[in-house]
This record gives C-alpha cells, sequence and structure tokens, in this order.
C-alpha cells in the first residue's frame, strides 16, 4: 500500500523542526486538548505557534481563566526522556506518519516510537482477543500470527496477557507492533516487560503518553483506537461479550475496518464475543487464508471520512453571552453518559458545524464534555 494513493483530509503542513516540534508538544499536552481539539485548533490557526498564542483567549472565552499552556521546559523534558529510551517522536504532520491511522478523525497528534518505524508503511493486520485465553485460543493466535507474518504481514496487538502476547511472539521474525496505554517506560502487563523488550529490539512499540505515565482505565480505549486506526482489518480470537477486545472490534467499525472473528464453543463466555461479532456479521476466520481472502479485496485506501464544514481562522460566529450560554445549555442537555458522535450531534441540533464546533470546544476547555475514542462524546 503506498501513500501516494491515499489522500488525507487535513491540511498539508511544513515538515517537522525541533522548534514546531517542541511548539506541537507544548500544545497536545496542555490543558484540556486531546487529540480533537489539537486537529481543530491546528486547522483553525494554521501552526502550533499560533494555537499556543491564541489558547489562553479561548480558554477565557471558555470561562477557564488564567489559562496557561504547557510550559517549554516541560515539552523538552518529555522530549529528551522519549529519547533517552531510543525512542521518536512521530508527529501527524511528519511525512512516514502512518496513512490508514492519518485518515482517522482523532488521530493521534504525535506517536512515541521505539524500535523500526519501517514496520508502520507495511501492510498491517490487528490480532486481539481475551487475556485469560483458552488453550485453543492461544495455538489459533499463534498460528494466524506465524502465517500472517509469513504473508507478508505486520502484526498488530495491545501487548496483554493472552492472545495479545501470543500474536506478538509469533510475529517477532517477521513484524509485529505493540501498542501501548501507558507510556513507553512502563509496559503493562509487568510480566510482558521481557516481551516488550523482545519488541523494541526487534519490531516496534508504539505510544501516545508521555514516556514515564503508568497506564490508567481511560488510556485502554484510547489505545483501542489506534490498533484498530493502523490496520485494514482486526481479527478477534477470543473475547467475552463485555470486554475491550469487542469495543475494539466496534471503534474498528466506526472506523470503516474489515472485522473478522475465530468462532467458539457457545458453552465458552471467553467465545461469547467473537460468536457475537460473526452473528452481527463478521468474517468467520478458520485459518489464515480467510484473512488473507478479505484483505485482498479491501480498496487500497481507507474510507474517507465525512466532510465537515470548518470555520475559517477568524469565523467565530458573534452571539451575545445570552445566546452562547443558551447553545451551552442546549449542548449538554442532549449529551449523558452515553456518549454519540459529533456529526450525530450537530444533525439533531439542526444547526451547522461551524455554530456547535466552537461551542464544543469551549465546553470541552470548560471540563463539562468529554471525547472518547472513535470521534465521540458525552457529559462529563
Amino acid at each position: 500500500m503506498t501513500e501516494d494513493r491515499i489522500s488525507s483530509t487535513h491540511p498539508q503542513i511544513p515538515p517537522t523542526t525541533e522548534e514546531t516540534r517542541l511548539s506541537r508538544l507544548r500544545l497536545l499536552r496542555s490543558r484540556r486538548v486531546g487529540p480533537t481539539t489539537y486537529h481543530r485548533l491546528m486547522r483553525e490557526h494554521g501552526s502550533a505557534e499560533a494555537a499556543l498564542n491564541a489558547l489562553p483567549d479561548i480558554a477565557r472565552t471558555a470561562g477557564v481563566p488564567r489559562y496557561t499552556p504547557t510550559s517549554i521546559d516541560d515539552a523538552k523534558r518529555e522530549l529528551n526522556d522519549g529519547r533517552a529510551l531510543g525512542a521518536r517522536p512521530l508527529f501527524f504532520e511528519d511525512a512516514d506518519y502512518p496513512t490508514l491511522l492519518k485518515e482517522t478523525p482523532d488521530a493521534p497528534p504525535m506517536l512515541w516510537c521505539q524500535g523500526n518505524t519501517d514496520l508502520l508503511s507495511r501492510p498491517t493486520i490487528a490480532i486481539i482477543g481475551a487475556r485469560n485465553a483458552s488453550s485453543l485460543g492461544l495455538r489459533m493466535a499463534k498460528r494466524l500470527a506465524s502465517d500472517l507474518g509469513d504473508a507478508g504481514l505486520t502484526v498488530v496487538s495491545g501487548l496483554a496477557r493472552g492472545i495479545d502476547a501470543t500474536a506478538h511472539e509469533a510475529s517477532l521474525d517477521t513484524g509485529t507492533i505493540a501498542v501501548y496505554a501507558g507510556g513507553l517506560n512502563r509496559p503493562y502487563p509487568s510480566q510482558n516487560i521481557g516481551l516488550a523488550e523482545q519488541i523494541a529490539a526487534k519490531g516496534l512499540c508504539l505510544s501516545e503518553q508521555r514516556p514515564d505515565m503508568e497506564p490508567r482505565a481511560r488510556h485502554f480505549p484510547a489505545r483501542n483506537r489506534i490498533i484498530s486506526g493502523l490496520v485494514g482489518a482486526v481479527v478477534v480470537v477470543e473475547a467475552a461479550s463485555k470486554s475491550g477486545s469487542l469495543l475494539t472490534a466496534r471503534i474498528a467499525l466506526d472506523q470503516g475496518r474489515d472485522v473478522l472473528a475465530v468462532p467458539g464453543h457457545p458453552f465458552d463466555a471467553r467465545a461469547a464475543g467473537a460468536n457475537i461479532l460473526i452473528r452481527d456479521g463478521a468474517t468467520l476466520v478458520r485459518d489464515a487464508d480467510d484473512v488473507l481472502e478479505v484483505l485482498n479485496t479491501l480498496p487500497l485506501s481507507a474510507p474517507k471520512q465525512p466532510d465537515i464544514p470548518q470555520a475559517p481562522p477568524s469565523s467565530r460566529p458573534d452571539r451575545s453571552l445570552r445566546d452562547t450560554a443558551a447553545l451551552h445549555s442546549e449542548i449538554l442537555q442532549r449529551l449523558g453518559p452515553s456518549p454519540i458522535s459529533e456529526d450525530q450531534l450537530v444533525r439533531d441540533m439542526v444547526l451547522s458545524p461551524s455554530e456547535v464546533t466552537p461551542a464544543l470546544l469551549d465546553l470541552e476547555m470548560h471540563g463539562k464534555i468529554t471525547r472518547l475514542a472513535g470521534g465521540l462524546l458525552s457529559k462529563t
């Protein structure tokens, strides 16, 4: 899959220098600036430097006084910490940023990369599944990863116990990518530290977190959207009916990826999630040939996300304080603990994106809404 066959919906930005790396990292690590807000600020202001200059005023408008972006010293410290591990920062604007991942709406603005980044330009497949996998499940994961690796695919997974670890081990010699929930200096779980070191030496380890960040519960769904975003298809070997693997499969579907699953015995709870996926239309997998057959029919580019008109840099709608408060109130009334997509919210409100998106940015900066993986919003 060649990069010139795929066009990005994001604007082209000049090559990264050390100064722009610091500015982009400062913007990304500033309080209440997540991936979606980062990309919006970059679109609206054209550069990280301009966005950083505008951020205090944006926060003040959102009701957050005395807002200060992350300092240059903090950004330098993170860059030094990552490079001390032998890792390099890969920014969204860099030419070798993975193309499929770039097409996702909440693509990580920056990834820490430890190992062979050439693997990012190769065809990829995700193999995920249960932590407490059965012997048959582990055997299946091992065979799939080995055979698909021999067929020229890089195997992507999440370094978890069970299916993930087995898939990584079986594809060490052919190419494997581990996506961390925490920082590169905090591989999880601890029992896989040795495996993580092997992957860093022979494959590639990725993280969007600071190098010393301990993994937290909220980091795992964010990690999962990177796993599915990197690949053309996701294979679920074993998964309970309510599991992280099933969440990854749903994120993959939202991203336009193919989902495949290995069937299991109806009496085995570890197979319930995979069986549900097959019932709902996922491709049944018996061996690597079934996976390769699906991959050979996939398009050469990631499906384009719906085009959402963006407000020009200086075109925030002029609203009175009363109108703005009313709009914020309406948004919060429509949101709840169950997340919905931003596109759906805009359609439900029968307003233009240029009216709603600045209000969403205000509410996010104020901590009243939360952005989740897959472009979803929920009330905080």
